[in-house]
């Protein structure tokens, strides 16, 4: 019996040994190797895995790679191979390598459903999946890029990923390009793709079907011209344009930094980076971001201004083509030049400054030109209808010139470009114009100076009468409001429509006539401090523009009546949640956590990346509000100051902020810095974690406010008593006590000890190791019974009365 067993297993191993079925980890297939359903090759850093799967809701298979690392619950596939051959019965298929260099996906029939291409053939081909995430062909000894026979980073579906090329070679006529998905559930190819398009200078382009349905721009030498958004700092961005190709690409610094750029089936493009701790892909941004990112949606020589209302304006000196299809919201047609052009008549170029550069399909483009070379080109040819810049990373290089009608046109807060437009010369004043001009000016100023003193005398005294005026600078260019308009949506300024009241006067909610929900800010005619702190908003906030700052969307002048008009936060302030024993159980940790990442995020946009450097100084739960995703929205810049250049801070004799929320040498020295708002950012932190207030927290075994009590829990090694009661329960404690500790360094006592914000933030989207954290500012015991005598101890948010002093600032 024992002689029949070894016989039957011989032959076993013998019928076999022809088609040996992967059974062990490995991260290639060779061509006496196969893989079926059930079975997977893993890259060799453990990233990635490719194998059978099928998509949620769907019985078909598809061969395809997804993230080996964050099967948490859900499947990210970020490539696919029979997109448009699925599988129905997946039973006796084969994925395997055969000669002379084919990747392929045989049936029970021997019959092939899918397979790689080569041109050329090798003697050991073998398919290898990278931890890059790419899939290759190549020969077994052979490890170059430039001799792979065939890789899935040529062939993507709809995920571009770091290192991937994204172009055109122009030798080979080879075309990379992402391709969406038909739905969540399908891969087959969809609508939408995007492509980087090389017809004229090259841009990139959202294409549905063989219609443009989105464009981000040409490439400026820094970015994209019309992205909004911030390059990522985890990664290095590549745009390379020659004779032979043109791709964009990016890699990563942080290779332990999982991103993607994903095109969705419906045609938006989402940048997404893997959050470890929350276990899921957090949304970088989302474009199309608003209506303006809808490709030439306001026609030729017309700006999409998101920001205005309605969003489709005509270039200055431009006027719409058709007026009467213009007012109903028809803007297809565009806007012509005021003065038509002559090509027998004196041309300029006027500057328009702040825009994504028009659709650059009909241009050309010249590498060696200086911006003075640019203009003298295009003034030789009629036909040249403006330049611009073609690289900015290193002042101005380049030209960039655009040939018939200019389109696609949106205004840029930040980011945006220079352009010179082809003009009639009656279009801007000839040189001896102005000089005639400037003799005439000079002529009638001194037979009227008299009259000026006289009336800066008139104005001095008027000045002094109203001590402080109101000025709004022509340049903010805010939006106006009609009175009557903000009547009609308050309801004639309703008690029932009243939702706070500040420093300034009274906030009340409105609709306006579209539907559209605001808050006014009405000024108090009696409030001085409302008057400060409306200029203030004026001043800083008309300027900003980030997701987590509170939008300003206008301003109303008339006759007594200052107002400001922001977008309506339907869920109030951050206060009236986590100091609310109900509603503070509605904010599991997930949204808590989101939620200090916001302010977070928003802070550092105020420190580091906005035009002005912003030093909030009175941020607190309250000046915190919540729109209907409770995403959180920094507000009130009646107290901001910013600072220039790489100046980090200043020093004031008026202090100005909220008690248990100031930095000890603010409230003490009067300096303040970019470290008073993160000592700001760290006590609102610890409230959300606690919910507790930090001004009139009573403990039964001592006098400490609650940064004394949690250095107290922190140094005995029991911050988890720390948390809210909501959160014991909850699997993030280990993240909880981590933000513990970030809020602890936050509030250091010493200024240069705390971290920056974006070490903050960087600490809240790593796991890296923490330093210890020192001694916070302002833990010491005090009267308790005092407090409470004098109302700080009340429950309700007047205790958090913000401190103001009207000398000027």
């Amino acid at each position: 019996m024992g002689t029949s067993f070894f016989l039957l297993f011989l032959l076993a191993f013998c019928s076999s040994i022809h088609n040996i079925v992967i059974t062990t980890t490995t991260d290639l297939i060779s061509t006496n190797q196969f893989i079926k359903d059930g079975e997977t090759i893993v890259s060799s850093g453990g990233t990635f895995e490719l194998g059978f799967f099928s998509p949620s809701g769907s019985s078909k298979r598809y061969i395809g790679i997804w993230y080996k690392q964050i099967l948490s619950h859900v499947q990210t596939v970020i490539w696919v191979a029979n997109r448009e051959n699925p599988l129905t019965n997946s039973s006796s298929v084969q994925l395997k390598v055969i000669m002379p260099g084919i990747l392929t996906l045989l049936n029970a029939k021997n019959e092939s459903i899918w397979s790689t291409n080569t041109s050329r053939s090798v003697q050991n081909p073998v398919a290898v999946l990278l931890d890059s995430g790419n899939l290759v062909v190549k020969d077994a000894n052979d490890d170059s890029p430039e001799n792979f026979l065939w890789q899935s980073f040529h062939f993507p579906t709809d995920t571009h990923m770091p290192d991937m090329k994204l172009g055109k070679n122009f030798k080979t006529g080879h075309e990379v390009y992402l391709s969406a998905w038909k739905n969540d559930n399908d891969p087959a190819p969809g609508e939408f793709t995007r492509i980087i398009d090389p017809t004229g200078y090259p841009q990139v382009l959202t294409k549905r079907g063989i219609s443009v349905s989105a464009r981000i721009g040409p490439w400026n030498g820094l970015r994209w011209s019309g992205s909004p958004i911030p390059l990522l700092e985890c990664c290095l961005f590549q745009f390379i344009f020659n004779e032979e190709e043109v791709y964009y690409s990016f890699s990563l610094i942080n290779r332990s930094v999982l991103t993607r750029l994903v095109l969705t089936y419906n045609g938006y493009i989402q940048r997404l980076t893997w959050v470890d701790r929350t276990k899921r892909w957090r949304i970088y941004y989302n474009l199309p971001a608003d209506n303006c990112d809808t490709h030439s949606l306001c026609g030729i020589y017309g700006s999409c201004d998101i920001d205005n209302t309605p969003v489709c304006g005509c270039l200055e000196k431009f006027v719409p083509k058709y007026p009467q299809q213009w007012e109903k919201g028809d803007w297809s047609e565009g806007c012509v030049r005021r003065t038509p052009l002559d090509c027998n008549k004196e041309h300029v170029f006027i500057k328009y400054s702040g825009i994504k550069l028009p659709d650059s399909k009909h241009s050309h483009y010249d590498k060696t030109k200086t911006l003075e070379g640019c203009r003298q080109v295009c003034a030789r040819n009629c036909s040249c209808t403006a330049y611009s810049s073609l690289d900015i990373s290193n002042g101005d290089k380049g030209c960039l010139l655009w040939f018939g009608e200019l389109t696609d046109i949106r205004k840029l807060s930040e980011r945006g470009q220079d352009i010179y437009i082809r003009m009639d010369s009656s279009e801007q004043e000839s040189e001896a114009g102005s000089k005639r001009k400037k003799a005439k000016i000079l002529a009638v100023s001194f037979s009227l100076l008299v009259a000026m003193i006289l009336l800066i005398l008139i104005f001095l005294l008027y000045k002094r009468k109203k001590k402080k005026k109101l000025q709004l600078k022509e340049d903010f260019e805010l939006p106006l409001f009609q009175l009557s308009t903000i009547t009609r949506a308050t309801d004639n300024f309703s008690p029932n429509n009243k939702i706070g009241e500040g420093g300034f006067g009274p906030v009340y909610k409105g609709v306006l006539e579209e539907g559209q929900e605001i808050a006014v800010k009405r000024l108090s005619r009696t409030s001085m401090q409302g008057l400060d702190e409306y200029k203030n908003e004026v001043i800083y906030i008309a300027k900003l523009q980030h997701r987590n700052l509170v939008r300003l969307l206008g301003c109303c002048i008339q006759g007594q009546e200052k107002m400001l008009i922001y977008e309506y936060m339907p869920n109030k302030s951050l206060d009236s949640h986590i100091f609310d024993k109900t509603k503070s159980k509605l904010l599991d940790w997930p949204k808590r956590f989101d939620i200090i990442n916001g302010i977070a995020r928003g802070l550092l946009y105020l420190h580091q990346d906005s035009r002005l450097r912003i030093i909030h100084r009175d941020l607190k739960a309250s000046n915190v509000l919540l729109d209907t995703d409770m995403n959180p929205k920094i507000s009130d810049f009646g107290m901001a100051r910013s600072v220039a250049g790489n100046e980090m801070g200043a020093k004031t004799r008026n202090v100005v902020g909220t008690h248990g929320y100031m930095s000890p040498e603010y409230a003490v020295d009067g300096i303040f810095s970019v470290k008073s708002d993160v000592f700001s950012f760290g006590v609102l932190l610890l409230e959300i974690v606690s919910c507790k207030r930090n001004r009139g927290f009573v403990h039964g075994d001592h006098n400490l406010n609650l940064l004394g009590h949690v250095w107290k829990l922190y140094k005995e090694d029991r911050s988890l008593e720390l948390i809210d009661e909501q959160l014991t329960k909850s699997s993030h404690i280990s993240q909880v006590l981590r933000l513990i500790q970030v809020g602890l360094l936050c509030v250091q006592q010493h200024p240069d000890d705390r971290p920056n914000m974006s070490s903050v933030v960087h600490m809240l989207a790593n796991e890296s190791l923490l330093p210890k954290a020192k001694e916070p500012g302002f833990f010491i015991e005090r009267n308790v019974f005092g407090e409470a005598k004098s109302g700080s101890q009340t429950v309700s948010s007047k205790n958090e009365v913000t401190i103001t002093l009207l000398d000027p600032r």
